[in-house]
């Protein structure tokens, strides 16, 4: 019998050892008999039973079972139990992510034992793989990350299966017939888990919205924020509430608040914005001192506690920036009217107003309700104009409104001189060691069916990072002001943790292909050195790949109310209080000033750090679906171009194929190994490389090379390419 074979036949008697195994640690708190196993696992025929007696004798024989009872058996326990979250790959294998390891757990695809991707789970350690990984076996669900899954209905005559969209989803749904909800063959459905039988290979589910059919660009948007859980519109009761709020400005509240309305107050915001949710104000106190005042939409005005709109808001957590349309966290007659702070009008804010001098020391600051009214709008670019020309001027190129015309003289004024403040601020925390990502932003224009027409880059210039700077003063000096307060006060921050050593050195690794160096030798050279990167990268073929990395080598920024600083921008405190419109963080901080400005106590911690967690969770799937609308729309892009010739670099370089994006416009796309059919080409890790047996022909991480679309798959979001060859320039 050959070696194969024989471990086949072996595998064959274990597994049966194993599945009894894994039922009684399942539940180890119960004592099972043969017949109680046999029914769980779908057998009643007398082989099968006898072949379980045997096996419950021989497991008893090894001690990894008892007689706790007449023929009633149970778990031996002397497993250390772990739980963690699966982390599913494409192949139905997986890792465990647990804190009681520096390494990821491996899990076989028969260890998995009906886990999907992103559960927490209960597993167990039992051996050691090859390279000395740890592998180990999932014993129970503790609690599923979700249970709806967007996919493609399958009907058959007494049943029908949905094959998931996403690669993660490694089981087709089985759906009863009586559980399609009207959906037709081919359609593109969201279906719920309800129950996966012991015996069953298949979860069961049923179908609770027919999205539409697949490679529709409504269905396919309404798909990318289904898969993620994230709502298309309002509840009926959440817009009524919102639509009965009492928006007027009135004379009794505006008695309660600090009067600003006189002051030279604008706002610069992207030209297509809707919801304007912060205004600066410009004041000349004396020569060489200025009063300006960063003012906020006072969303918590409006959206009180225990109410639907804010249980509707908290849910939501965050605005969702789809390529084609914002799904927001309020509903349209605040987020795009009362809160937002719309030119000529009266608006309730939330300021925080600092006194500052040439040398962007702060002489004085204040914090509170506010009542203001915004002079004049702008867009970045109207602002960018002032700023290079250092005149009023508006030409009809960047005007809002298609028209040359002249800035008001003052606010011209202010702006240039905000903009000199700005930048002293920004070069005082570069030499503290915050690091500039200014990554590249891909948008497109569309037409009025929503076709991507064209791919433009969004670039961050002075006007942007005016407003950044002020945005990044308001943030760490309203978190600054309650952080230091004796007693301590529970408070929203927004944290960023110093970078893990080793994505450190792999992007090191990376980078050293196009000829960068790191010094990684303390927290100043890490930052001053990947400042460096992104500034030398700048306007070359290889930007956005590294800046990518770069970005992934860092530490998620997320909610909580324990504060570490934020490393990224070298703050010891900092929140997030500059966008109530579109961030729920946002309001929870404005709430908790408030609170704290009033002399109340410290709020309950406890309730606020889930109410951070949830926020974070809810901005990483928000992220999500961002990405892949965008992805969604470049496919659709690449669709109309599929005769042409891109050049393009080399991404990505796995065993299975090459990645590419395309510099003109950033898709990114895969080289299948299979395709790559001049020689037979092997990938060596150290090298990020294919290379040709035959020709020693080498494609490399960073390579220019010409592409051609050889198919786009909107429906999975998947854009294959076929190489043409090396880019000669």
């Amino acid at each position: 019998m050959s070696k194969k074979k024989k471990r086949k036949s072996r595998n064959g008697i274990s597994n049966l050892s194993n599945t009894i195994l894994s039922i009684l640690k399942k539940e180890r708190n119960q004592a099972f008999n043969y017949k109680q196993i046999a029914a769980k696992l779908g057998v009643n025929d007398a082989s099968s039973r006898n072949q379980i007696i045997k096996k419950l004798r021989d497991l008893q024989g090894k001690n990894e079972i008892e007689e706790v009872d007449r023929g009633k058996f149970k778990a031996v326990i002397n497993t250390e139990y772990h739980t963690g979250i699966l982390d599913l790959s494409g192949k139905g294998t997986g890792y465990v992510i647990c804190d009681d390891f520096d390494d990821d757990v491996f899990i076989a695809s028969n260890n998995i034992n009906k886990a999907l991707n992103g559960d927490e789970v209960e597993f167990y350690v039992y051996k050691r793989r090859k390279r000395g990984k740890m592998e180990g076996e999932i014993v129970n669900i503790i609690k599923r990350e979700k249970n709806e899954y967007v996919g493609v209905i399958q009907l058959h005559e007494k049943y029908a299966f949905v094959i998931a969209d996403s690669n993660k989803m490694y089981k087709d749904i089985f759906i009863p017939i009586n559980k399609v909800n009207k959906a037709e063959d081919g359609d593109k459905v969201l279906v719920r888990l309800e129950d996966w039988p012991e015996k069953a290979d298949s979860p069961y589910g049923k179908v609770i919205e027919v999205l539409g059919k697949p490679g529709e660009h409504n269905t396919e948007i309404h798909a990318i924020l289904a898969e993620y859980g994230l709502p298309f519109e309002f509840p009926y009761e959440v817009e009524k509430f919102a639509n009965n709020l009492d928006t007027s400005i009135t004379a009794e509240e505006i008695s309660k608040r600090r009067d600003m309305r006189n002051d030279l107050t604008f706002t610069i915001d992207p030209k297509d914005a809707k919801d304007f949710d912060d205004a600066l104000s410009f004041t000349v106190i004396k020569d060489g001192l200025y009063e300006i005042g960063i003012h906020i939409a006072d969303v918590s005005h409006y959206v009180k506690e225990g109410t639907v709109l804010d249980d509707e808001a908290y849910e939501r957590a965050t605005s969702v920036y789809l390529v084609d349309r914002v799904v927001p966290m309020l509903p349209e007659v605040l987020s795009n009217n009362a809160c937002s702070l719309r030119p000529h009008e009266e608006k309730y804010t939330f300021s925080a107003v600092f006194q500052m001098n040439d040398k962007c020391e702060i002489k004085n600051e204040w914090f509170g309700r506010t009542v203001t009214y915004s002079d004049a709008r702008f867009a970045y670019e109207e602002a960018q104009s002032i700023i290079e020309s250092k005149t009023n001027e508006i030409p009809q190129e960047v005007s809002l409104t298609g028209e040359a015309y002249q800035a008001d003289q003052k606010i011209a004024d202010a702006i240039l001189k905000m903009d000199e403040l700005a930048k002293k601020m920004r070069n005082k925390r570069m030499k503290s060691g915050a690091i500039s990502f200014d990554k590249v932003e891909v948008k497109f224009n569309l037409d009025e069916q929503a076709n991507p027409i064209g791919v433009f880059f969004k670039t961050s210039k002075d006007a942007n990072k005016l407003i950044e700077e002020f945005m990044l003063l308001a943030n760490r000096k309203v978190s600054e002001f309650i952080g230091k307060q004796s007693p301590k006060k529970t408070f929203v921050y927004r944290v960023h943790d110093e970078p893990d050593v080793s994505k450190l050195a792999n992007l090191q690794g990376i980078v050293s292909k196009f000829g960068y160096k790191l010094n990684f030798k303390d927290r100043k050279t890490t930052s001053a050195s990947l400042n460096n990167l992104l500034t030398e990268v700048v306007g070359k073929k290889e930007q956005n790949l590294v800046d990518t990395l770069a970005i992934r080598s860092m530490s998620k920024a997320e909610y909580t109310t324990h504060n570490i600083g934020h490393y990224g921008l070298a703050f010891d405190y900092y929140s997030h209080f500059t966008s109530p419109i579109r961030r729920y963080p946002d309001v929870m901080a404005h709430r908790l000033l408030q609170h704290y400005l009033d002399g109340g106590k410290s709020a309950n911690e406890e309730a606020y750090e889930d109410k951070c967690k949830h926020s974070s969770d809810m901005e990483n799937l928000a992220t999500k679906a961002e990405r892949d609308s965008i992805k969604y729309m470049q496919i659709r892009f690449m669709e109309d171009h599929k005769d042409e010739q891109f050049v393009g670099v080399i991404s990505g370089v796995t065993d299975w194929g090459i990645y590419v994006e395309i510099i003109d416009n950033k898709c990114e796309g895969m080289v299948s190994v299979r395709d790559m059919n001049d020689d037979h080409y092997a990938f060596d890790q150290d090298l990020y490389a294919m290379i040709g047996r035959s020709t020693k022909n080498m494609y490399q991480l960073g390579d220019e090379v010409v592409v051609k679309v050889k198919n786009t798959d909107l429906v999975k979001k998947h854009l294959d390419f076929n190489l043409i060859g090396k880019y000669e320039g």
